[in-house]
């Protein structure tokens, strides 16, 4: 079938396809507050480290998404309740999101705030991140020295979802007047234009009822770094769209969780 987008602002808006949409952020916040009042946690800049009973088996990292403008870590917090409870720290760093900051501003905070968590926790490090958190959490493990050499050792798995690959299509939608992408930082901040480091496993991970074009970067990002020697693996998710594809991790006997913490 022929695959062609003349709206790309369509093509990238997940709200109009999502029934129920707007009451999502409302029970993300609501959740995440509820998981901080019963699990303390530890600040880690603007964001939060959270640390389970007994010694740590390693650092699981969730970064936000919200196409780099909106959201912050009080919104996620349950998110953590996956790893947590499988004995890994969890962190959630915080960025400074657009217009504030461009897109490469972002990368080196998360790296910064990743290396600091790194520092407190010992153990492989997982890391993973939703749709603008899922480019970032790809980000991290380009070999361009983006995470510091040490703690990029340590990475054991990177696991983005519904992650935004390739920057270069969304130059053509109106949210760009925000996020003012232009060619050069396309080439330089899109992981699926980059060289992964070796070493770690890739699993792009998106809901099968997403947005097709989430749904092609995601293969996009698998396909083009296997073909660079890195080892990577793509799985559409049935029956999840873009708002719920995250729940997963909540659990920590979820697919989605335990392909995250495998080492």
């Amino acid at each position: 079938m022929l695959y062609h987008v003349t709206d790309w602002d369509d093509a990238y808006a997940n709200g109009p396809h999502i029934p129920d949409a707007d009451s999502y952020p409302p029970r993300w916040r609501a959740a995440a507050a509820d998981f901080r009042a019963t699990h303390p946690n530890e600040p880690l800049g603007r964001g939060h480290l959270f640390r389970p009973r007994g010694q740590p088996v390693g650092l699981a990292v969730f970064i936000h998404g919200g196409y780099w403008m909106r959201f912050g870590p009080p919104d996620w917090s349950h998110l953590a309740a996956g790893p947590l409870a499988a004995s890994w720290a969890v962190a959630l760093p915080a960025y400074t999101l657009a217009p504030e900051a461009r897109i490469a501003q972002m990368t080196a905070e998360i790296a910064r705030a990743i290396a600091d968590a790194a520092g407190r926790v010992g153990g492989p490090i997982a890391i993973t991140g939703h749709s603008a958190g899922g480019h970032l959490a790809a980000r991290m493990i380009c070999d361009d020295g983006t995470l510091p050499a040490a703690v990029a050792a340590r990475v054991s798995a990177c696991v983005p979802i519904s992650a935004l690959a390739d920057l270069r299509p969304l130059m053509r939608t109106a949210m760009n007047d925000t996020l003012r992408i232009d060619a050069v930082e396309a080439a330089t901040e899109s992981p699926a234009l980059l060289v992964p480091r070796m070493g770690i496993p890739l699993t792009a991970w998106v809901g099968g009822m997403e947005r097709p074009e989430f749904i092609r970067q995601s293969r996009l990002l698998a396909d083009l770094w296997a073909g660079l020697g890195a080892a990577t693996d793509c799985v559409i998710d049935p029956g999840r769209h873009h708002f719920d594809v995250i729940e997963a991790l909540a659990h920590p006997d979820s697919p989605l969780t335990r392909t995250l913490l495998s080492r």
